[in-house]
């Protein structure tokens, strides 16, 4: 089934094909905002009227020239401009790759730069993505170094991995913000838990430490009993619940999104867009198949 998505991932043909079929375009636009940065502006500022935050991630990774990478640098600066005009309450995620991490490590550390310092100007942030274990130490380097020079960026940690709580430590000792999740990408179990039941403890662990820690930092879960500890363990340690904030993905739990927000808690979805959400899309379901089924049931859920 992965090497078939995978396979598929690359295929216009099929996309075309598959865009002829309401199911699948329902699965598309649930799950992606939509091509333009009009549509994701459209999906932040629904979402702000619902009293939930925005962090949107303009599509596409792995760059392969200096252009690209440049080019997903200035459009960037472009999205922060429009959270800044239409004044929504939205940051943005970019990914390293996306930014030339392929092609150098100065290059992605040049381009990120350019974005943390008009960000810091505008009075925003930056959330730096975390994608498979072979850019993890490159990746924190990088943040590490902007964020001596300016604290409005941030990092991911993936539970899944063996080196997260130590990472999350380290990072939390050098004030910078954590993102939380799981993680989805196929690891080897040389770098990676295979079990779940693994994952969720290193989570909850990760959870707790950032939580205690004062800093400000985002907790990004589907899992309805990881929520309810985390409330758990903010009450019982007397944490404000605006100390902290939930992030979801766009499209997924909106019962969930709403619940958490009405309980006063900051609530933010990840929301992504761009042309290349075929691939986007198709990858996803391709680094854990059991997506699909997943992202399927929750359509009908609200």
């Amino acid at each position: 089934m992965r090497a078939l998505l995978l396979y598929l991932a690359h295929r216009e043909g099929f996309k075309h094909f598959m865009l002829k079929f309401e199911v699948f375009r329902k699965l598309a636009w649930r799950f992606v905002a939509g091509e333009t940065l009009d549509d994701a502006m459209r999906v932040v500022t629904e979402a702000n009227r619902q009293a939930v935050r925005g962090t949107l991630d303009l599509l596409g990774e792995n760059t392969v020239s200096l252009d690209d990478a440049r080019g997903a640098t200035r459009e960037i600066i472009r999205i922060l401009d429009r959270i800044r005009s239409e004044h929504v309450d939205c940051n943005v995620s970019v990914k390293p790759t996306q930014l030339g991490l392929n092609l150098g490590r100065e290059h992605c550390l040049g381009n990120l730069s350019s974005i943390v310092a008009h960000a810091r100007q505008l009075g925003n942030f930056v959330r730096v993505d975390m994608e498979d274990s072979g850019y993890t130490e490159k990746t924190l380097d990088v943040v590490r170094r902007v964020h001596a020079e300016m604290d409005n960026v941030g990092a991911v940690i993936q539970s899944y991995l063996y080196r997260s709580e130590n990472d999350a430590r380290a990072l939390v000792k050098e004030g910078i913000r954590i993102r939380l999740c799981k993680g989805a990408y196929l690891e080897p179990d040389t770098v990676a838990f295979r079990k779940k039941a693994d994952t969720d403890a290193s989570f909850m662990r990760i959870m707790k430490l950032l939580l205690d820690s004062g800093l400000y930092h985002a907790i990004a879960t589907h899992d309805e009993a990881i929520i309810a500890a985390t409330r758990e363990h903010s009450e019982s340690r007397r944490i404000p619940r605006d100390g902290f904030e939930f992030q979801l993905l766009y499209g997924i739990r909106r019962d969930l999104q709403q619940e958490l927000a009405r309980d006063g808690y900051n609530v933010r979805i990840y929301i992504p867009y761009g042309g290349r959400w075929y691939p986007y899309l198709m990858r996803r379901l391709a680094e854990r198949p059991a997506n699909l089924a997943f992202m399927a049931r929750n359509i009908f859920r609200g």
